[in-house]
């Protein structure tokens, strides 16, 4: 069954086009991402399924409900964690918990069980003002408001910007476990390393999206073969490689150069030779396995 229903949605602000007939489905209970750098589109499309944003043209359901006619009914079936911290500042965490959870018709202690492994890490800060917390303590304090009334669908728009590595790795760690209880989740991201988390994911760039499957298969249909190449002088190295016809692809990642060949260099020693005749320096090559990003780079050059 889908929760989540898109078909040919389409945004824009004045002549600027910022969501371009884009179409996915997710299923329930599932972990989808939408993953893509800033100003790719993400947060519109997150705006209009949460009913803040009318789309220009196409259609979006969420948990059978149109986005535009049945708005009211799917405000009432969903949770959403804006990428900038909203909640009241002046408020205190528990003020904070209070407020919504009165706003959806219920109580903290009513569900409870569902954010209580987030809550118990805030409950010693329970009085302080939300505007006081860390970067790591508001994204907990804005999840148990999103989920206060047990959603059938958590939308989180970028929740893990500008927080540290440690948040990060807590907080996709707390998905995991409300996946379990059933919720569908919808989260977007700039980090490529979090697309493996997800269970399928949507690649997004200016707007249009580039696939959509699992990270796994998205990775395993990436054509032709990868290769990692550094040297002492890496800004040199990158300036020859673009030089060379042989190559097809170099793009800098971390520590190493990551380089495709045309077609017709394939073989690993024929590869080395050649570059050793080009670079008049030492430099050290391997085979390796993409990465959704390098799959990403892949599709935005095709």
């Amino acid at each position: 069954m889908n929760t989540v229903i898109v078909e040919n949605l389409s945004k824009k602000y004045d002549e600027k086009i910022v969501v371009n007939n884009v179409s996915f489905k997710v299923n329930e209970g599932e972990l989808f991402g939408l993953i893509g750098p800033d100003g790719a589109g993400k947060t519109s499309i997150f705006r209009m399924l949460t009913t803040l944003l009318l789309p220009d043209s196409g259609m979006a359901e969420v948990c059978g409900h149109n986005v535009v006619s049945n708005y009211k009914e799917i405000r009432k079936r969903i949770g959403y964690m804006p990428g900038k911290f909203s909640l009241y500042q002046d408020l205190s965490v528990e003020e904070n918990l209070n407020f919504f959870a009165t706003i959806f018709n219920t109580t903290v202690e009513a569900n409870y069980s569902l954010i209580k492994d987030i809550y118990v890490q805030l409950e010693p800060f329970k009085k302080r003002k939300s505007g006081k917390l860390s970067g790591g303590m508001k994204q907990k304090l804005a999840l148990c408001c999103a989920l206060i009334h047990r959603p059938e669908v958590l939308f989180l728009d970028e929740p893990t910007t500008g927080v540290d590595t440690v948040s990060r790795k807590e907080f996709w760690a707390m998905l995991k476990k409300l996946k379990n209880e059933g919720i569908t989740i919808l989260v977007s991201t700039p980090y490529m390393d979090e697309a493996t988390l997800c269970e399928r994911i949507g690649l997004i760039q200016d707007g249009k999206i580039l696939s959509i499957d699992t990270p796994q298969t998205i990775i395993k249909k990436y054509p032709g073969s990868l290769y990692a190449i550094k040297s002492d002088n890496m800004i040199q190295l990158l300036s020859d490689l673009r030089k060379l016809s042989i190559i097809e692809s170099v793009h800098s990642f971390g520590e190493d150069h990551h380089v495709t060949f045309k077609n017709h260099h394939t073989d690993f020693l024929e590869i080395e030779n050649k570059l050793k005749s080009h670079l008049s320096y030492p430099f050290k090559i391997q085979s390796i396995k993409p990465t959704v990003e390098d799959c990403f780079i892949k599709l935005m050059t095709n």
